[in-house]
């Protein structure tokens, strides 16, 4: 018999087209792709033009690189960041607390579970002017904006995450002869651990949402008073350089969240260089 042994140019052939499929199907090529598909759209878009008030990806980012340099950001951030941080602080912090002691009290649980998903499912910008007239249109109703955005997630994150703690591992620990402060402290917290970090990255992108609603419907400070100011005076390059910069912030923040819960909690789905 004899044996076939492949051409050395066919066996070039070979690993060159997987290397490029290889290449082509990686997870950092794919999200370029996705960003070059949105951004050209969105040149094209503002090439046709869809309206007169629709600039292009291209003018956006020459008024994005002016109100960089200009000062413009650094002077309008501070004010939207203040209530955004005291919000997310404090609706990470009752928010979790809430969560947790609804999944371990049944009694917390009846009455609080109805709340935070009426809370979700619910329009709450419906309630910013209801908060203007109790509290007015100072820091306290922007906070409370971001509270009631950010809370609803983390809470029913957290009290999921302990409400469906594997049954088995808390038999564990009274097999173990565990009190309940350790079981609760040593395998329920532990093991709901990154289901609730989860609910805070996602109430944290519902934070941002809040903050941005406060400003444009409460009283028009920090950035929202960049894209209110550039819209009643025509500049709508200006408006969606505004826009596009606190977009920026969300994925960073996010990305920078995700990062961490990979390293946390889930080291084993880091993505290994040179895999896919």
């Amino acid at each position: 018999m004899i044996a076939f042994h492949p051409s050395a140019p066919s066996f070039l052939r070979i690993v060159r087209t997987q290397v490029m499929v290889n290449f082509f199907l990686h997870s950092r090529t794919l999200k370029l792709l996705s960003f070059v598909l949105v951004f050209g759209g969105w040149e094209y878009a503002g090439r046709i033009p869809v309206s007169p008030a629709f600039p292009t990806f291209l003018q956006t980012m020459d008024a994005f690189w002016q109100l960089l340099v200009d000062g413009s950001f650094l002077k309008t951030y501070p004010e939207t960041l203040k209530p955004l941080v005291i919000g997310l602080f404090i609706s990470g912090f009752l928010g979790v607390s809430c969560g947790v002691w609804m999944g371990l009290n049944h009694k917390a649980e009846w009455f609080g579970s109805p709340i935070f998903i009426v809370m979700q499912s619910a329009p709450l910008a419906a309630l910013i002017p209801l908060l203007v007239m109790a509290y007015g249109i100072g820091l306290t109703s922007k906070v409370l904006v971001v509270c009631i955005m950010a809370m609803p997630v983390i809470v029913l994150n957290a009290y999921n995450a302990v409400k469906h703690t594997p049954h088995v591992l808390k038999e564990m620990g009274h097999s173990f002869q565990a009190s309940k402060r350790d079981i609760i402290l040593k395998i329920i917290l532990p093991s709901a651990s990154p289901v609730i970090f989860v609910g805070l990255r996602l109430g944290a992108s519902a934070g941002f949402i809040g903050a941005i609603l406060s400003e444009l419907l409460i009283t028009p400070t920090g950035i929202g008073d960049l894209i209110t100011y550039n819209q009643s005076i025509a500049e709508y390059p200006k408006m969606y350089a505004a826009i596009f910069s606190i977009i920026v912030l969300a994925v960073a923040f996010l990305e920078i969240l995700e990062r961490v819960e990979h390293t946390l909690f889930r080291p084993e789905s880091r993505p290994v260089q040179g895999v896919s």
